[in-house]
């Protein structure tokens, strides 16, 4: 690995892998969260004196954006077009968020489980306009695994 001790990693290197199939031309990933329920208690110690704990409850799912160049990508095209048809046995799919050190080793992994694209939003067109075109994936997930 090329990082050293308190060295951090750099936000432009970074991949993501949707049934380990690579996205091609990725230009940003945000978004990303998990949230789980706090369970609130309360209760009398031995002595008498109330105690108030806190522990994890029910875990959430979860969502992330990836904002991506519009290329003619086969295999991401047909898994939006799976999730927007309804086809959920075809349009859940295991991602990995991948962040890489200088040496392009993935470092961290972000699984998600069970995802699927809840949301496609292009960006606008233009007579005379010389910018690329991208397009923005809000993917939904059930599970977040950290590696």
């Amino acid at each position: 690995m090329s990082l050293q001790p308190g060295d951090a990693l750099a936000a432009h290197n970074f991949g993501l892998q949707i049934d380990g199939v690579t996205v091609e031309y990725l230009q940003e990933v945000s978004g990303l969260t998990f949230e789980q329920d706090v369970i609130e208690y309360q209760q009398v110690s031995s002595d008498g004196k109330p105690v108030t704990k806190k522990m994890p409850g029910v875990a959430k799912a979860g969502e992330c954006t990836v904002t991506r160049g519009m290329t003619e990508s086969p295999a991401f095209t047909e898994w939006i077009n799976a999730s927007m048809a309804g086809d959920m046995g075809n349009a859940r799919k295991n991602a990995t968020i991948m962040l890489m050190d200088y040496q392009n080793s993935p470092v961290k992994r972000y699984n998600l489980r069970n995802a699927w694209c809840s949301r496609i939003e292009t960006s606008g067109v233009r007579a005379g306009d010389a910018s690329a075109l991208t397009e923005q994936v809000t993917i939904t997930y059930e599970e977040l695994v950290i590696e």
